[in-house]
């Protein structure tokens, strides 16, 4: 190949790459796709407005989806703007909600063009919405200069790439059964882990400790580690095993941390390796939920849901022993 024509093809291919990524570089959901019941919104903001750094991210909420609670971001403040919704829907312990959040924006901060950044949502999305069909999230980025309305969406037939600023779409899974809104079915996933079956059992008035339990499943080729957690309900949550030795009871900090191996699948669950919540600033109640980040050596850290089951409940279905 003459060095002419390598050049020129070169210069070709890059070109076709940065077209690709422009177009490609805008505002999504980290995971487009979800079954109906609780789901974890990430919005991904790639770039400010022609340079300029973002400073406002205001996000939409849809038709049929509840139970809406931002994630802080330090150095932004969050305004929420509710209203009444088109019909009541089913929430959680059989409950009803025919009012709530219908957006969510963050401001005061500053991301520059630079840098790209996350802001999340925790939402349940109801049996309203319809499976195999798309959700949109208008998201309006507001920046020192301009701003953009991320809100087009494509007709039936149109090819989403042609929309200069469309809306970050979700589509709702086709295979799976709604989730029921009971404890347990919150799965929260971070790289190759999944955690799912979040549970802790309620305490008695004056207690300090609590604890919690999980499954994380390793889908990945290579092992992880959960290496701490916090969470808003303790002063410090610690990882612990409890171990029978010559028929005593014992119970250790795991100050190590805990190892998932890959393609296996780790259960925290009562006597054995659980979660410790330190300093509980009130009691854990029936019927109420929490939320605990966990943190890992290499996924990155994620917010789980926990379901308080009654008090000696053996599992997140209620049971009781």
């Amino acid at each position: 190949m003459k060095k002419e024509t390598a050049i020129a093809l070169f210069a070709a291919t890059a070109l076709t790459v940065l077209a690709i990524s422009a177009a490609r570089a805008h505002v999504t959901l980290e995971t487009p796709e979800a079954s109906r019941g609780a789901y974890k919104a990430v919005f991904k903001v790639p770039h400010g407005c022609d340079g300029s750094p973002t400073t406002a991210v205001k996000v939409d909420v849809p038709e049929g989806v509840i139970g809406v609670k931002p994630m802080p971001k330090p150095g932004w403040e969050i305004a929420m703007e509710k209203g009444a919704y088109a019909r009541a829907y089913d929430f959680y312990h059989g409950s009803k909600v025919s009012e709530g959040v219908k957006t969510v924006t963050w401001s005061g901060g500053k991301l520059p063009n630079e840098y790209f950044d996350e802001f999340v949502l925790s939402v349940f999305l109801t049996d309203a919405l319809a499976k195999d069909r798309a959700i949109y999230f208008p998201v309006t980025q507001t920046c020192e200069t301009g701003s953009v309305a991320w809100s087009e969406i494509a007709a039936d037939g149109q090819d989403l790439h042609s929309l200069k600023a469309p809306a970050p779409m979700l589509r709702l899974a086709a295979d799976e059964a709604a989730p029921s809104p009971s404890a347990g079915t919150v799965i929260s996933k971070t790289g190759d882990l999944t955690i799912e079956a979040a549970w802790s059992r309620a305490t008695p008035g004056g207690a300090t400790v609590g604890a919690g339990y999980l499954r994380i499943r390793n889908a990945g080729t290579a092992p992880d580690e959960l290496t701490g957690a916090s969470s808003p309900v303790a002063e410090r949550v610690e990882i612990h095993e409890m171990t029978m030795t010559d028929g005593v009871m014992r119970m250790r900090q795991l100050a190590g941390g805990l190892e998932i191996k890959p393609q296996e699948t780790v259960e925290l669950k009562p006597g054995g390796m659980h979660l410790m919540f330190m300093g509980l600033k009130a009691p854990l109640k029936e019927g109420e939920r929490f939320f605990t980040t966990l943190k890992f050596k290499h996924a990155a850290a994620v917010e789980v849901e926990f379901a308080v089951a009654p008090i000696g409940s053996s599992g997140p279905d209620h049971s009781k022993h």
